[in-house]
């Protein structure tokens, strides 16, 4: 997997997937490394925030007290922790000890307990952060509301922020709803197993159609059955889902629009699902279907 992503701004980008090879979530375990194998960061601020010449020195007192680090990471250690009604504000140090300045995107953070339980979850959008120089720390509020936390009261003195790293998951997996197991044989639930073992890899964060089944039933609807594919390392929810099916000769067969309820599908799985098209909404009444595709439009 490539480490960075590229994109028009001339600095790395990190995406949540990335976080396995560079996140520090434990900064101030570092076992038997010695002095040599470690590395120090300058404070930087955002170009954004006006500070008091004290606040700058609470800032440059904190981040003196602050482990070392080992080369080609990025870390996040808790600065201070602000309650309000409506939830709290965490101020944490943002640390990048590559040898080349980052930008971050989407990120799940956590609030943790003493024991390391997770005690509040949010995922944020990191572009306002800007540009992370080479070998800095940077300070950055991080809000949370009620609605974040899974417990009901967090402590003000015994806690600790973290990356959500993603599990790392070394093959697709297929993701079946209960009424499908129900239905389904071993043998054909081994069979979806293996067709799904034999798809082609997807892209970080892609999302992809793939057809099983398509057949005209009697009455002159349209039975498809296909993959939901899901190359996010996260969950993802669909309440609508246009479908255009084409047969072997390219001819639109059907177009229709579907409601799903309560419907996901799991982090880097494949689910299948039938979906079938009204009579009023086939519009090939003879297609060939020896091979076809199904797609969402554009």
């Amino acid at each position: 997997m490539a480490l960075f992503k590229r994109k028009k701004q001339s600095s790395p980008v990190i995406e949540s997937d990335q976080l396995n090879e560079l996140v520090d979530n434990n900064s101030e375990e570092l076992g038997e490394e010695t002095d040599i194998d470690l590395v120090k960061t300058s404070l930087s601020f955002h170009p954004d925030w006006e500070l008091s010449n004290q606040e700058k020195y609470v800032y440059m007192y904190k981040h003196q007290q602050l482990p070392l680090l080992k080369a080609n990471q990025i870390s996040i250690s808790g600065i201070k922790k602000i309650d309000f009604e409506e939830g709290f504000v965490v101020i944490a140090f943002l640390r990048n000890t590559l040898a080349k300045s980052i930008r971050l995107e989407e990120m799940g953070i956590l609030i943790l307990d003493d024991s390391g339980k997770a005690v509040a979850r949010k995922t944020f959008e990191l572009d306002g952060l800007g540009e992370l120089p080479a070998m800095s720390c940077r300070p950055w509020r991080f809000l949370f509301t009620n609605d974040d936390k899974l417990i009901e009261n967090i402590s003000d003195d015994n806690w600790s922020i973290a990356f959500e790293v993603p599990e790392k998951s070394n093959q697709h997996q297929l993701d079946l709803e209960e009424t499908w197991k129900s239905q389904l044989t071993e043998k054909m639930v081994k069979d979806l197993e293996e067709l799904v073992a034999k798809l082609p890899p997807l892209s970080n964060n892609e999302i992809s159609f793939t057809g099983i089944e398509a057949r005209l039933l009697d009455d002159g609807r349209l039975s498809v059955s296909l993959f939901i594919r899901n190359g996010y390392n996260k969950d993802i929810q669909l309440q609508k889902l246009p479908l255009i099916v084409e047969d072997t000769n390219g001819t639109k067969v059907a177009q229709g629009n579907f409601t799903l309820d309560n419907f996901s599908v799991k982090a880097n799985t494949s689910k299948p699902w039938t979906f079938i098209f009204p009579e009023t909404l086939v519009q090939e009444k003879n297609p060939n279907l020896t091979t076809w595709k199904v797609y969402p439009p554009q």
